[in-house]
């Protein structure tokens, strides 16, 4: 796929007409949550059918919104005086590229993961200037693909789609609101004296072995360790009987996100062939802090923890779903308000800093024989409208982690859900062959 640049600009924060310029000095600095997740850009892909919404519009909405949400127009730089790290509110702006391909979307850009899905959003790797840069591409079929990056290290999942629809409501015609909370010296305060009641080294911090740098692998390298990333689709009717299958005899059934994920889990082990039934299988899993946290409504940043279940190979294999089911239920519900609040208290000790802990969200070619999920199922990224309806579909851009999946509610809107698992391409057949078995 020939992708034509036709422009590249800036986009700066517009304000209502007639209100006072906001200081461009100002720094906010990262959090403890901002501090220990992934320091990475983040891609996502959408699709407009034809007639495709307006670049004038979206364009305009784009400035809109970054006026109300100016995180995401200002850049990642060090505090006053080498400080700590943060976002400087200096209103730079989002990067917004134009391109055009000469054919019609069907026939060139598939509806998963691939390395051609790199080419309809900005360049992730290098010297990123621009906390949010936004690729439109035009297709010959009227077809329109938005390529939407952003840095992780300012604003997670959830935060990210409460400004992705704010965007669409702008370019729409209609008021944004204010601008969402962010984080202050007065939110997240440890205790004092501070109660660290879990074990966070070797959960959210690690202590490297002396001379041990590990590398933050980028996703450039679409050669690497043959990975293919495969979309299952999960229909209503399927996830229904998982969830009968797995809650039996249970009185409250386990939830449509622990149901699939452990459906997947289970397949994931058996496709990649795991011969020791004593070798331990670990999920990485998002947990939402703003329910067990009582911050302000509309949060705007990073605000996640993670929940780690494990299990031996030989029990997800042998013991029924309900066994997987049941391990991931139990580990996110440890994870709850008072789980954060010790690891606040935790990383504001200064032992992170005294004892050279480094953070555990890197990023890393192969999972095996691990799991990470990330799932968008209750973000409203479909809601995503600039005018002329919603997207046609949407996806994570090509991420081949081996093990990293991504679960999204799909784009055919009748309850089912894609799932996007990277996997060994030695491996697929035998994905393919069970990921639709409830046995």
């Amino acid at each position: 796929m020939e992708v034509k640049v036709l422009s590249s600009k800036l986009v700066k924060p517009s304000y209502p007409a007639g209100a006072p310029r906001p200081e461009t000095t100002e720094h906010v600095p990262s959090s403890v949550f901002d501090k220990v997740t992934y320091h990475m850009q983040m891609a996502i892909i959408y699709a407009f059918s034809p007639p495709g919404p307006s670049t004038v519009d979206i364009e305009r909405g784009l400035a809109a919104v970054l006026g109300a949400y100016r995180l995401f127009a200002g850049q990642v730089r060090p505090g006053p005086d080498g400080g700590a790290p943060g976002v400087l509110l200096n209103d730079h702006g989002a990067r917004l590229v134009e391109a055009s391909v000469d054919a019609r979307l069907a026939d060139i850009a598939p509806t998963k993961p691939s390395p051609v899905v790199l080419r309809l959003h900005p360049d992730l790797e290098g010297d990123v200037q621009e906390v949010v840069q936004v690729q439109l591409t035009r297709f010959a079929c009227g077809s329109l693909a938005v390529g939407f990056t952003a840095s992780h290290a300012v604003a997670d999942g959830h935060a990210t789609s409460d400004f992705l629809v704010a965007w669409g409501r702008a370019a729409r015609g209609l008021p944004v609101g204010s601008s969402p909370p962010v984080h202050h010296s007065g939110l997240f305060p440890p205790r004092d004296p501070p109660r660290v009641e879990f074990e966070h080294r070797g959960v959210e911090y690690y202590r490297p072995a002396p001379s041990s740098h590990p590398a933050a692998h980028g996703h450039g390298d679409t050669q690497q360790h043959n990975i293919v990333i495969h979309k299952a689709h999960f229909t209503e009717d399927f996830v229904a009987g998982l969830r009968v299958k797995a809650s039996e005899c249970r009185g409250r059934p386990f939830s449509r996100f622990e149901t699939i994920l452990a459906h997947v889990w289970r397949t994931m082990t058996r496709a990649r062939g795991l011969g020791n039934p004593l070798q331990t299988s670990t999920i990485r899993i998002s947990v939402d802090g703003r329910p067990r946290l009582a911050e302000p409504a509309g949060y705007f940043g990073n605000l996640v923890l993670w929940a780690f279940p494990r299990s031996t190979v030989g029990n997800l294999l042998n013991r029924p779903l309900k066994h997987a089911a049941q391990a991931i239920h139990d580990a996110v519900a440890r994870v709850d308000g008072a789980y954060f609040q010790s690891f606040v208290d935790f990383a504001s000790s200064g032992a992170v800093e005294k004892e050279g802990l480094e953070t555990t969200a890197v990023l890393k070619d192969v999972l095996c024989p691990d799991l990470e999920v990330d799932s968008w199922l209750t973000f409203p990224f479909y809601e995503l409208d600039f005018g002329a309806g919603s997207p046609s579909y949407f996806m994570p851009s090509y991420f081949p982690t081996e093990g990293m999946l991504f679960l999204v509610p799909s784009y055919l809107g009748d309850g089912s859900v894609d799932a996007f698992v990277p996997v060994f391409e030695h491996n697929l057949e035998a994905f393919k062959q069970c990921c639709y078995s409830m046995e």
